[in-house]
């Protein structure tokens, strides 16, 4: 993961970040490395394991791929790590960031902020990397719980992680506020005292590769982490992005490698195709009769209709 300049990730996002879009944004413009959507570890090591394993297929793009998990156990952390290592991962991401309600209701995520279940946490990440063996592990989190609380990452680089991504806001501010990126520039100063060998990566309201750097640049910060800004340009990893120059046909012929990609790869499983339908905003805008072929991809049921209509289209 050494890089001249800050590394550039694109980060987890829940039926967005899977192997196909991956296989996308990898052929457009590669980040430095992805992440995998989040996978429960206590699911994986139960009889449900089936339905979860396609969550962690792996591709070959070239591209570092890091297996982002969560849950409750410790055990299954540890089992679940050695699989990952075995599977050919390239680092384990523990997600202590999480904001949903039922999620922090169980007692996970977001909750292992809270001061009563940092034990828990402890507990976690040691599992994790006694599984991941010489793997790399990080974790994901937000600046507090209900407030900005700096003993949480002071007791998170005193785990002897590799990376402590941190997204600028508690978990009570959801997405409802501006990124606090001073803030996230405390914690480096943190780990350039307390563990300078984890890489501190921000995130958070990020617009742009250039945004990403200069971010970095300002709170000194070893990468970034690009969410939802993906859904403008497939090709915002990119120095100069093609994106805004191209014309429908280019970018109908993407959508359809896209839902093709999906259709192949997942064929026989039980992968819900609806979550495509949200990547009509990405590929099917600015140009004449977009809104029509949106209208059309969200009536249809299926991967092989959709496909259909973006060749009906060509």
């Amino acid at each position: 993961m050494d890089k001249d300049r800050p590394l550039l990730i694109l980060a987890p996002m829940y039926n967005v970040t899977d192997t196909v879009f991956r296989q996308v944004v990898a052929a457009c413009a590669p980040p430095d490395v992805f992440i995998t959507e989040f996978v429960n570890v206590d699911g994986l090591q139960s009889p449900g394991r089936p339905k979860l394993l396609p969550y962690l297929y792996l591709e070959e793009t070239g591209v570092p791929v890091w297996a982002q998990i969560w849950g409750k156990r410790p055990e299954n952390y540890r089992r679940t790590a050695q699989e990952l290592a075995a599977a050919g991962f390239a680092g384990i991401d523990i997600n202590m960031g999480c904001p949903d309600k039922a999620v922090v209701k169980n007692d996970a995520c977001s909750a292992l902020i809270k001061p009563a279940n940092r034990p828990l946490a402890a507990e976690i990440i040691a599992a994790t990397k006694e599984g991941a063996a010489n793997l790399p592990v990080s974790v994901k989190t937000r600046l507090g719980f209900g407030d900005i609380d700096l003993s949480w990452h002071e007791f998170l680089l005193g785990q002897d992680l590799a990376c402590l991504s941190v997204h600028g806001r508690t978990v009570a501010e959801k997405s409802k506020v501006p990124a606090h990126w001073p803030e996230i520039g405390q914690v480096k100063a943190l780990a350039a005292r307390l563990s300078p060998q984890t890489k501190v990566i921000g995130n958070g309201d990020i617009g742009s590769r250039e945004e990403a750097l200069r971010l970095c640049e300002t709170y000194d910060l070893d990468g970034a982490m690009i969410g939802r800004a993906i859904f403008e340009d497939p090709f915002l990893f990119a120095e100069r992005s093609p994106w805004p120059a191209m014309v429908a046909e280019d970018k109908i012929k993407l959508y359809l490698r896209h839902l093709e990609t999906f259709a192949g790869t997942y064929a026989g499983s039980e992968r819900n195709f609806e979550p495509l339908k949200k990547f009509m905003k990405v590929y099917l805008s600015g140009f004449q009769h977009a809104q029509n072929l949106r209208l059309r991809i969200a009536a249809s049921r299926s991967a092989g209709e959709a496909i259909a209509v973006l060749k009906a289209a060509l």
